[in-house]
């Protein structure tokens, strides 16, 4: 039998990690994370983390597998998830991916564009000019120096905006036009799910979500992590906002301040789902309980 991952995708809070552990357990097999943040063992209430006692129903990669202060992209992910994938295959014909990290996903079904190395100076300068005039600021060099990712990129993403705009002063070429090569080959197949919801219904579920982490305590949870908040890792909704909450002299009230998470991670959704719907690949279905039964039968 082809080795086969069944990855499960789709916006946050649409119900991605219950039904990775229902397909997980029904074909006696493990979970890869393909979340960039659920890596971060300093990381729980804001990530929406499995739970321990899912954690110990279904052995998982890359979860609470490195801390906030090392730096993980998507190239490591791409060579940690191969490596985890191939000791899995030695035991099973079959393993899980679940998670809302596109790009992961991307690094680990195609492998990454090959994008020049961009000389340190060239990125440092970028981010004191972010962290002194904005995101209104980095996205008006966007406009000007690279239209083509203005257009079709991240734009709300700081991370990917740097990213694309150090490439474009440093190559003069925009950050998309190095996706135009060939997909690396796997030695497995690949089948991908994506979980979908009316949009209505989702964001419902998204502020619910945000009400269970301030619930769960997740001000304090970001409070503990305040001298760590220069940090790429903590540059993620539900942590940012808080940290501009506990600035002296914040205009924002604590009311004010979870509306806003709520708000960003709709957005982020939004953009999660225009990422997926790019795919092809994907087959799209409602994230109801059961289905792994069905799923399983097919592969």
């Amino acid at each position: 039998m082809n080795k086969t991952c069944i990855i499960i995708c789709g916006p946050t809070a649409v119900g991605k990690t219950s039904l990775a552990i229902e397909l997980a357990v029904a074909l006696n097999t493990e979970i890869i994370s393909s979340d960039s943040r659920q890596c971060y063992k300093e990381l729980n209430i804001g990530v929406a983390k499995p739970s321990i006692e899912e954690l110990n129903t279904i052995p998982h990669h890359f979860v609470n597998s490195h801390s906030i202060t090392e730096e993980v992209n998507a190239a490591d992910f791409e060579k940690y998830a191969l490596a985890a994938a191939e000791k899995i295959f030695e035991k099973k014909d079959q393993l899980v991916m679940v998670g809302g990290t596109g790009l992961y996903i991307k690094s680990f079904c195609e492998g990454l564009d090959a994008v020049p190395a961009v000389p340190e100076s060239i990125r440092t300068e970028i981010i004191l000019n972010y962290e002194q005039q904005g995101m209104a600021w980095l996205q008006d060099q966007i406009m000007g120096k690279d239209p083509l990712f203005f257009e079709k990129g991240e734009m709300h993403n700081p991370q990917r905006v740097m990213r694309a705009l150090e490439v474009m002063i440093f190559t003069g070429n925009s950050i998309l036009s190095y996706q135009l090569r060939q997909k690396k080959q796997r030695d497995f197949n690949v089948i991908k799910i994506g979980l979908e919801l009316p949009r209505e219904v989702l964001y419902e579920r998204i502020n619910q979500r945000v009400d269970e982490m301030i619930a769960a305590g997740l001000e304090q949870e970001v409070l503990g992590l305040l001298p760590f908040q220069s940090l790429n890792a903590l540059k993620t909704v539900g942590y940012s906002e808080f940290f501009e909450y506990f600035k002296n002299g914040n205009s924002k009230t604590f009311t004010e301040t979870v509306e806003r998470i709520k708000q960003h991670t709709r957005q982020y959704a939004k953009r999660q789902m225009t990422w997926f719907k790019r795919d092809a690949e994907i087959k799209w279905t409602r994230p109801i309980k059961g289905l792994s039964v069905s799923w399983v039968s097919e592969i």
